[in-house]
Formats: C-alpha cells, structure tokens, sequence
C-alpha cells in the first residue's frame, strides 16, 4: 500500500510549470535569491499538504493544497525608474488540486489526471476573477522500482510522460512532459527530464548529497496595473509579472526520523528571468536579470 500511495502523490505532484517534483505528503521551505549586480532580491514562503485515499486496489484520489508567499525587493536604480514599485513587491498564491489515479487492466502502466485552480495576485483588492488560474494534467507512467522489480531488474527504473495546460502559458494546446528515473547502483540515482534533473548520492544511510539542475518562478496578477516608463518615455501597462529561473547546484538532504527529512539546497542562477508582461503576456519590461547565488531549505514528509 505504501508504494500504491507514493506513486499517486508522484504521479499527481508533477506538471512541467510546477516547479517540483512532489513524492512528498508535505512540506515547509523557505527560498532566497539575492540577484546579482543589483540591489534586489526575491524572497519566497511555500507550504503544501497532498492527501491520498485509497477508492479501489489501485485507484486513488488525491487531494492538494499549496501556499506561497513572494517578496521581491525592488531597490535597483534602473528599475525605480521605470516603475512604481508600491504593491509590486509582494504576492501571493493559492493552489487547490484534484486528482485520481489507477492502473490499467494489464497492471503494467499507470495513469493519472489531475486539475487545479489557483488564485495569484498582488491582491491589492481582495480577490478579481483576473486572479484565477486554471490547469490540468494527464500522464501515463512505467515504474519498475517496487522491491518486486527489484529482483528482476538490475537497475530499477521509471518512465512518466504527460500533458500539461495552464492558463498561464498564453498557448491554447497543453505542453509535454517527460521524466525518466534509474537506480544505477545501490547507492547512486539519477533522474532526467523536467523541472529537475538530478543525480544522487547515499554517502551514508539516511544523508544524501546531489548534483541538479531544475526550474523554478511563480506569475501572479497585477491589479489594477501598473505603469511601466520605458528609456525612451513611453508608457505601457504591466499586467502580471512572471518568475522564470533556471538552478545549478548541489543539495544535502537527511532523514532525521524516519519519512521526515531536513533538506538544503545552494548554487547559481543559470537563467534568470523576471518580466512583467502586459495583457497580452507580451514582455514590457525585465527587471535586473543578472545570475546569482541562491540558498533554499525546510523540511519535508514523504512515505
């Protein structure tokens, strides 16, 4: 049973802008960015809950809830002359899901939906309909790595691939999605695909160390607007603002009681993007994008 439920929250936890890949029941993090060659940073608070129950042998439900807090401290002088930098630093985001999972007759493949709406915004007026973000999933999964498996297999493994849309992605066709896993030793993992990449190291039982590259950001609404004063003195309008970073780092993860884990994380921006774009997610103006350092940490549970 325990296996049947890990695969759910796996299954249901993944979407290509969801920046994680959740095999966790819950989780508390704290993100720091401090950006580079520039007086601002980006701060960031998340929670979430995933909750399975058991329908059938191998069908499950899987309820989520997921809450982030961002503060982006605004105090470059390029970008306070551009903009006015009141209710712009500071979002929110509130995220319900819904998803089922279950076999095929076979037993072999998994499949797995899920939907979601989410409330992002500055939220300077309570909540605005501009604030509600839909989306929704469909995957298909092979997973060779139950303790079963393991004795056929000598290097245990698993393959998701998926849809994913999103209201946010200004595209009216869903987005693919692919992740490959393999144990390749008793002690070192690696997995491919989108968000992370990873590869992973037991050095002693209960630490890990890894080497990863992932995506991470948020888009919130912006209500009400805000002017944006371009170089040359034109004026446009900023409807949203979106977050989009590409991490290379190392991670230590430890588990310290058993299914509750200690984790950080550090290392260097690769591609860091914050724009605020107008109605038309057309990009009208990017806050200072240079690389920088980043550190993240909580705790999590998983089964």
């Amino acid at each position: 049973m325990k296996r049947s439920i890990l695969i759910a929250i796996l299954i249901l936890g993944i979407a290509p802008f969801s920046y994680a890949q959740l095999t966790d029941l819950g989780r508390v993090e704290y993100t720091y960015f401090p950006q580079g060659s520039s007086e601002n940073s980006f701060k960031r608070f998340r929670a979430f809950v995933n909750v399975p129950f058991k329908l059938s042998e191998d069908g499950y439900l899987v309820t989520g809830f997921e809450y982030r807090n961002f503060f982006l401290k605004l105090e470059d002088p390029a970008t306070l002359a551009a903009i006015n930098k009141t209710n712009l630093e500071h979002y929110q985001s509130f995220t319900f899901s819904l998803g089922y999972t279950d076999k095929f007759k076979n037993k072999d493949l998994r499949w797995a939906l899920q939907g979601e709406i989410k409330a992002a915004s500055n939220f300077t007026d309570g909540l605005i309909g501009e604030d509600i973000i839909f989306g929704g999933s469909g995957y298909l999964i092979w997973d060779r790595t139950s303790e079963e498996d393991k004795e056929i297999y000598d290097k245990p493994w698993r393959l998701v691939l998926g849809l994913n849309y999103s209201t946010t992605a200004g595209r009216p066709f869903p987005l693919p999605f692919i992740n490959y896993y393999r144990e390749f030793h008793p002690k070192w993992s690696f997995g491919l695909g989108v968000p992370k990449s990873n590869v992973k190291w037991e050095f002693v039982e209960d630490m890990e160390l890894q080497g990863f590259v992932t995506l991470d950001g948020f888009f919130a609404n912006i209500q009400d607007g805000t002017v944006v004063t371009l170089e040359n003195g034109e004026q446009k309008t900023g409807a949203n603002v979106g977050f989009t970073t590409l991490l290379g780092g190392l991670g230590y993860e430890w588990e310290f009681v058993d299914h509750i884990l200690f984790y950080v994380y550090g290392g260097h921006t690769i591609i860091n993007d914050i724009r605020i774009r107008d109605e038309n997610d057309d990009d009208v103006f990017t806050i200072n994008d240079t690389g920088s350092f980043y550190t993240r940490g909580g705790i999590k549970i998983k089964i």
